[in-house]
């Protein structure tokens, strides 16, 4: 049996791929089976305490997702100025770095440029989770108020449904090898949770990390989205469904 749920985004939308090595750069444009996995988790954890989430970690870890996107949405290129901490390379100048940083009021952060993109949705985004053992899917689903980087808000509408298949218009996130894709579409490449994760590895006090493209960390999937390019210029791509 399918959950279906529906989110309005309230603001734009932006995830880094998990094989980014630096701050700015392209953004994904779905949240990952792994960043909803995590926000089912957060909300168990909030909503019925560690205790639950802890006992449900295994269902939520492997759950299979699928996403139907609205039928536009554009990515918007920018440069935004940041901060991020100063950095001496020099042991031996570092007090003069220090010194003059501090003069300059660049001390301990400093300014830059950063390229960054952001996804700007034309409509609700629809997620589907297959139900699995006894984690109360609508009970958490509704307490997730944003994918994505901390700040992409959305609003739970309200809107749930159940099927016992899953509508075509839906794409799966982690569809396993084998599975049919549209050569013509638009390829992301999302982080799942691996076979072999365990709750350990999810919580960021127990001092495991995390690692990529292994059973118990993260695993890579190429996804291909129904869109294509219809628009484009300088600042902005408007992708449609095909």
């Amino acid at each position: 049996m399918w959950v279906i749920v529906e989110y309005q985004p309230t603001t734009l939308f932006s995830l880094r791929p998990a094989s980014a090595t630096t701050g700015g750069g392209k953004t994904l444009v779905t949240p990952t089976p792994f960043a909803l996995k995590m926000a089912l988790l957060d909300a168990a954890i909030r909503v019925r305490k560690r205790e639950r989430g802890e006992q449900w970690f295994e269902q939520i870890r492997d759950l299979a997702i699928a996403v139907r996107l609205p039928k536009h949405f554009a990515v918007v290129s920018t440069f935004s100025k940041i901060r991020k901490p100063l950095e001496i390379k020099e042991k031996k100048k570092e007090e003069g770095r220090i010194a003059k940083a501090k003069s300059e009021k660049k001390w301990p952060w400093d300014s830059s440029i950063s390229f960054r993109e952001f996804v700007q949705f034309g409509g609700a985004i629809q997620l589907a989770f297959e139900e699995s053992g006894d984690v109360p899917l609508l009970e958490l689903l509704a307490q997730i108020n944003y994918l994505g980087k901390r700040g992409c808000f959305v609003q739970f509408t309200g809107r749930t449904e159940k099927t016992r298949s899953l509508p075509p218009e839906f794409t799966r996130l982690n569809p396993g090898q084998g599975a049919p894709f549209l050569a013509d579409g638009f390829l992301q490449v999302l982080d799942d949770c691996g076979p072999k994760m365990e709750f350990e590895h999810a919580d960021i006090y127990s001092g495991k990390g995390i690692s990529l493209n292994e059973p118990n960390g993260r695993i890579l999937t190429p996804v291909v989205l129904p869109y294509r390019a219809k628009q484009s210029s300088r600042g902005f791509v408007l992708f449609e469904r095909i």
